[in-house]
């Protein structure tokens, strides 16, 4: 298990690779929600806004069974980080995990990215699936 901190109220789960556009762009281009919707959407990125600042345990899993809530997810790299939000591509930084988050490998193709919280614990789990995109029409809230 991992504890990440979010000044954001945020946690991402990206691809660096797929977000690589986003490197020279504003930090904070993805608080904007258009634009968070839309890289969602795209399967570039997914955001879970928690609803509060502070310390989540992620945990990994094969498969979840009732999860709440699923984004697909695209994987170009076979690197996957997770992180808070504020750690995101842009701003002309790439994350890394010096302030905490985590880089997980997993091979390159599209996910089905599960995710459930109990409290302070977000648990997910990546499975393989033909998708990578997402209709959604408001912000993911875990």
């Amino acid at each position: 298990m991992t504890r990440i901190v979010t000044g954001t109220a945020t946690l991402c789960v990206f691809d660096p690779a797929l977000l690589r556009h986003k490197l020279e762009d504003d930090c904070d281009w993805w608080s904007i929600p258009s634009a968070e919707l839309a890289a969602v959407n795209a399967g570039q990125v997914a955001f879970f806004n928690v609803g509060g600042d502070g310390a989540y345990d992620i945990a990994l899993h094969a498969e979840l069974a009732e999860p709440h809530v699923v984004v697909h997810l695209a994987v170009v790299s076979g690197r996957v980080f997770i992180g808070a939000g504020e750690d995101v591509t842009g701003g002309g930084l790439e994350p890394d995990t010096a302030y905490g988050g985590l880089f997980v490998d997993v091979p390159a193709g599209s996910y089905r990215l599960q995710a459930r919280r109990d409290e302070a614990c977000i648990s997910l789990a990546f499975v393989p699936d033909a998708r990578s995109g997402n209709a959604f029409v408001d912000l993911v809230r875990i």
